[in-house]
């Protein structure tokens, strides 16, 4: 999972890299709008593997140890996730 997080964190690196080029030559903003837009989506793919790798791992064994706070806290990230 480590591997494939940092292929699509340099992936989106580069995205962001490309956009910041097209602004620097100030490329058509429909353009520019649409690279945002995917690079966002990106990220959200990012947020949402990472959010479930904590719930499948960190929020279960928090649980199975008793700690039923755990799931406040897992809804407030959830919650700031999802916006």
């Amino acid at each position: 999972m480590q591997a494939d997080l940092q292929k699509r964190l340099n992936r989106a690196i580069g995205q962001l890299n490309g956009i910041k080029a097209m602004i620097d030559d100030n490329r058509y903003c429909g353009d520019v709008l649409v690279q945002l837009s995917a690079t966002r989506s990106a990220i959200q793919s990012i947020e949402r593997i990472v959010l479930q790798n904590h719930m499948e791992t960190c929020v279960v064994e928090e649980i199975r140890a008793g700690n039923d706070e755990i799931i406040e806290e897992a809804m407030d990230l959830i919650k700031r996730v999802a916006k």
